[in-house]
């Protein structure tokens, strides 16, 4: 049993279960998303170089990534959480000025 996980603020194994579905979900479905947004653009593996392709792929999943996981993390129950997370991320990737943006 979890005893108030500090770092996280967690309380109990089913949450951490949770939130561990909750990563999993979102990065198989950002890496899903991403593929036919690619296509769209005429970007694939067989048309560009590997690197090319990984840092287009890399520069669309990323956002996307960032709106299934507060999406999906609302959903199963873990709002709170998953905000939190995005903005510490956010942060250490000197994006901050997103979340400063949204809580205006």
């Amino acid at each position: 049993m979890v005893k108030n996980n500090k770092p996280w603020n967690l309380s109990n194994n089913w949450q951490i279960f949770v939130i561990i579905l909750v990563f999993a979900i979102t990065g198989s479905s950002a890496a899903m998303i991403s593929k036919p947004i690619l296509q769209e653009f005429g970007i694939s593996k067989e048309t560009h170089h590997f690197l090319i392709y990984f840092l287009f792929y890399g520069i669309i999943i990323f956002p996307i990534y960032q709106i299934l996981l507060i999406s999906i993390g609302f959903l199963f129950g873990q709002f709170k959480f998953f905000w939190t997370f995005e903005k510490k991320m956010l942060r250490a990737l000197k994006l901050g000025f997103i979340i400063d943006f949204f809580e205006k």
